[in-house]
């Protein structure tokens, strides 16, 4: 199948879906043609998740570096990064920037996903995708127990930690430019927002 037949294909799929007026499932999303494209299922629908710029990518990169280093020597975590489906249910599958699954929980890591919630999420953000991070995504790691919520913002540079407090992810801390930012669930896991945000290009 070409890739115009292909995403062809998928905009039949979602006019179906929509026209039976019932939320888009996992299964569904299985059954989607390969385009190369990457997608969430966001409380039912599909939503196309836009390529990363540069800024992105290298922040990405350098928080993904962090984070790995640190369980090399202190292995009580895994990092991963997306592109990695994140099934939190039947109508919510995501793929976060960077997420991490404390050891003790690695049995959610399948071998096609992730099945279940992350102990710890972090989203990046862009033009496309802030509506969603700050709003519905944020609402969705709620509802499925995500204990520590990070949304970074390349451009502006800075940091908000979102805890887990009851049902609700509250905001814990924001940081701009410079400074250490602990996290809540990997004990003496430390950031440091000048390595975060050094794009090595100046």
């Amino acid at each position: 199948m070409s890739t115009s037949t292909a995403k062809n294909r998928i905009q039949d799929i979602i006019a179906q879906y929509k026209a039976a007026a019932r939320p888009f499932t996992y299964q569904d999303y299985l059954a989607l043609p390969d385009t190369g494209d990457r997608y969430e299922i966001l409380k039912g629908e599909l939503i196309m998740v836009a390529a990363p710029n540069t800024m992105h990518q290298i922040v990405s990169g350098n928080l993904e570096f962090i984070i790995r280093i640190f369980f090399q020597k202190h292995p009580v975590g895994i990092v991963l990064h997306a592109p990695c489906d994140v099934v939190l249910s039947e109508i919510n599958v995501v793929q976060p920037d960077i997420l991490v699954i404390l050891k003790k929980r690695k049995a959610i890591i399948q071998h096609a996903c992730v099945q279940g919630a992350p102990d710890w999420i972090i989203e990046i953000l862009s033009p496309a995708s802030e509506q969603y991070d700050f709003g519905l995504k944020k609402a969705i790691y709620e509802e499925h127990g995500v204990k520590e919520y990070w949304i970074v913002h390349p451009k502006e540079q800075w940091i908000e930690q979102y805890i887990l407090q009851g049902n609700a992810l509250k905001l814990n801390a924001r940081l701009e430019q410079t400074g250490r930012l602990a996290s809540h669930v990997a004990a003496g896991l430390e950031v440091d927002l000048k390595e975060v945000f050094d794009y090595g290009i100046d």
